[in-house]
Formats: C-alpha cells, sequence, structure tokens
C-alpha cells in the first residue's frame, strides 16, 4: 500500500513524521481520543475504514481494537486547512481510551461555563 500522492503533499507532518488524528463520535460529535498517523496508517485506514494509527511509543502501526476488540469503523476522513491535523468520523464499538472510559476526555474537566 502506498499514500496517494496529492493526500500526502498536502500533509504537514511533524519531525518524526506524524501527523495529529482526532477520532469523533459519528452522530454526537463527542470527541473520542487522539493520536496519530504516519503515511502507512493514513494510507490503511482509507483502504480498509478501520482506524489504524501510529504507536510513539512502541514504534509501530496498530489498529484501534485488535488486541482490545474495542473497534472504530471510520465513516469520513478529513484533512484541516494547514494539512496537520487529521479528523476521523468513526462508529466506536467499546472504550476509546486505554483506561476502559468511552471517551479520553472523561478526565479532570478544566474549565466550563
Amino acid at each position: 500500500m502506498s499514500l496517494d500522492p496529492k493526500i500526502a503533499a498536502r500533509l504537514k507532518r511533524n519531525a518524526d513524521g506524524l501527523v495529529c488524528a482526532v477520532a469523533q463520535q459519528r452522530g454526537t460529535g463527542e470527541v473520542l481520543m487522539v493520536a496519530w498517523m504516519n503515511d502507512e496508517a493514513l494510507d490503511r485506514t482509507l483502504t480498509t475504514r478501520k482506524a489504524t494509527y501510529y504507536s510513539r511509543s512502541r514504534q509501530k502501526l496498530w489498529t484501534k481494537g485488535e488486541t482490545s476488540g474495542h473497534t472504530q469503523q471510520v465513516h469520513e476522513v478529513r484533512l484541516d486547512c494547514d494539512g496537520d491535523t487529521i479528523l476521523l468520523t468513526v462508529t466506536q464499538e467499546g472504550a476509546a481510551c486505554h483506561t476502559g472510559d468511552h471517551t479520553c476526555f472523561d478526565a479532570d474537566l478544566l474549565l466550563t461555563d
């Protein structure tokens, strides 16, 4: 597999060759998690419609749910105007967060109206 050159040309990667990826629940818009993608992870996500990310700690690709069973079926992928963030609209099965929570943003609330 190889990422479409037109898409690759639009990406603005960090020094490690990665782009930030935000997973959002389809229907509700709830932000589930933030992870990283390299070109191969994005290509696999676009090809399989299964959210695939790059683990900075393990230095390898991982498909969401491959060990936990908590999968993300991808419905839509968008690139922001700067090309440095990818937005995935997904159907989350099970917990999105490694802590077992539905979202990684159930933690400390820092500010609210």
